[in-house]
């Protein structure tokens, strides 16, 4: 059975995103981030091509692990400045009709109150097409300067991730039933109270008694979307994430990878293929094999090494400024980032030992996963061959620069995928989450967030006999 491809863009509110350096390239037009028109006619090209979505990653702290501070990442624009992703989303949604959102923001520097109204108010001015990238943070710069020290120890951040969903949860499930809001001007009631349910959360990390501020939106709960890849991110991601987006810079890992996501979605409880999995690449491409070529040579020229490296310290939580350019990577005291090299060596034919200047180069278009380079044919034909043996579903695609590397895309690699039957001639209507499964608007029976629904089995929404008095006690 042929499989079908899909597509997401990757970018983020700012200028070097995944490829430092290349903000140079005259073609490159990221500095006009700034500008509405810059995103209004990226979302106009994406739905043109058909994208699911564009994924809109972000951060809420510099890169200051290279050099032990943040002027690298400031010499190469390494995502700072940056600006908010959520406010670019309904500019976005007036000029398409499909294409989803997918916004980044972190559990650990905003109460989940007011984030379940944000989301809301874009699931309704989107009809229905926003998704939530849940990160827990992995930058220490972004906790102190939210008044802490350090990030949370890396499974407790997780923990706090959990509340935080409940809460969500709850407030976007169980607080407002379907029939609510009647808008009945005879009796004068736009609102039934019995139908809206304070949610009476109590826990560790969060108090939240009262009701949801907004009525159900198209989905109530966005799509939930989540890269998180160790252990407890693959157990987290299991429960509760529809689009998953991993980063693996080989086929054999990804193999792994993503087996290991289906195993851990059956065991929460929910099918093997109920999450969509996109795997992190970026194409180089034209209308032939050799100009594709070309521009990739060309593009690795502008490509900053430093810039690569400091991305590669922060992700990796090592200092690679501490080492000569030219050090095997043997010497480099770290088995994350030896793990991770052995992963980038198979795409080398010469088992050359690679050297801390490879890391950064291998970082300087794209970030750490594959470079597909080539015509639109031999792209698609990687693309398949990618598909079919690693079980993926698509493609997170980032960009060497933008809009030209979309742009390129769209005119030579998907009329490719299209003609052979692999890729999608246009798009199922409706919500982000039917287009993404063709279930329906709202999240499944079997998801972890079902099942606060209001009447569900982990709802705390408090029965329709129970009101509170003007002064919030409660009144059996």
């Amino acid at each position: 059975m042929t499989r079908r491809i899909r597509f997401n863009a990757f970018d983020m509110n700012c200028v070097a995103h995944q490829s430092p350096g290349l903000w140079r390239h005259p073609d490159d037009r990221s500095h006009r981030y700034k500008e509405l028109s810059y995103w209004t006619e990226l979302a106009a090209l994406l739905e043109r091509g058909r994208f699911d979505g564009l994924f809109i990653a972000d951060v809420l702290g510099t890169y200051d692990v290279y050099g032990g501070d943040d002027r690298a990442a400031l010499r190469h624009g390494a995502q700072i400045p940056v600006a908010d992703p959520l406010l670019l989303v309904s500019a976005m949604a007036a000029v398409t009709e499909h294409l989803g959102f997918g916004i980044t923001t972190g559990t650990g520097f905003e109460h989940p109150y007011p984030f379940a109204r944000r989301l809301s108010t874009l699931d309704h001015l989107t009809g229905g097409r926003i998704g939530w990238n849940v990160v827990t943070g992995y930058l220490p710069s972004a906790a102190r300067n939210f008044g802490a020290d350090d990030q949370l120890d890396h499974d407790e951040r997780y923990d706090r991730a959990d509340e935080y969903l409940e809460v969500l949860y709850k407030l976007w499930e169980g607080s407002w039933e379907d029939d609510a809001v009647v808008r009945d001007p005879v009796r004068n009631i736009y609102v039934d109270p019995a139908k809206v349910h304070h949610i009476g959360h109590s826990g560790k990390h969060y108090t939240v008694p009262g009701v949801h501020l907004s009525e159900p939106s198209p989905q109530r709960t966005p799509v939930i979307f989540q890269a998180g890849a160790s252990p407890r991110g693959v157990q987290f991601a299991a429960e509760n994430a529809e689009a998953i987006f991993v980063a693996a810079p080989s086929k054999r890992v990804l193999t792994q990878t993503v087996s290991g996501i289906r195993d851990a979605l059956e065991t929460a409880g929910r099918d093997r293929h109920g999450a969509r999995i996109y795997a992190l690449a970026t194409i180089v491409t034209g209308a032939t094999d050799e100009e594709a070529r070309g521009k990739h040579e060309e593009y690795l020229s502008y490509a900053s090494v430093e810039g690569g490296l400091v991305f590669m310290s922060g992700w990796m939580g090592i200092d690679l400024s501490r080492y000569d350019l030219d050090d095997p990577i043997g010497e480099v005291q770290s088995n994350a980032i030896r793990s991770a090299v052995a992963a980038f060596q198979e795409f080398d034919d010469d088992g050359r030992e690679w050297t801390v200047r490879d890391i950064g180069r291998w970082a300087g278009i794209g970030g750490i996963g594959p470079v597909f380079v080539g015509s639109g044919e031999t792209v698609a034909d990687r693309l398949q061959e990618w598909a079919d043996d690693t079980d993926v579903d698509g493609f997170n695609l980032a960009y060497a620069i933008t809009p030209g590397t979309f742009e390129d895309v769209v005119e030579h690699v998907i009329p490719v995928l299209t003609e052979r039957g692999v890729y999608a001639t246009e798009y199922v209507p409706g919500t982000l989450r039917n287009a993404l499964f063709e279930r329906g608007d709202r999240l499944p029976p079997e998801h972890r967030g079902a099942r606060y629904r209001v009447g569900g089995v982990g709802s705390t929404a408090l029965p329709d006999e129970v009101s509170r008095n003007v002064s919030g006690e409660l009144v059996i």
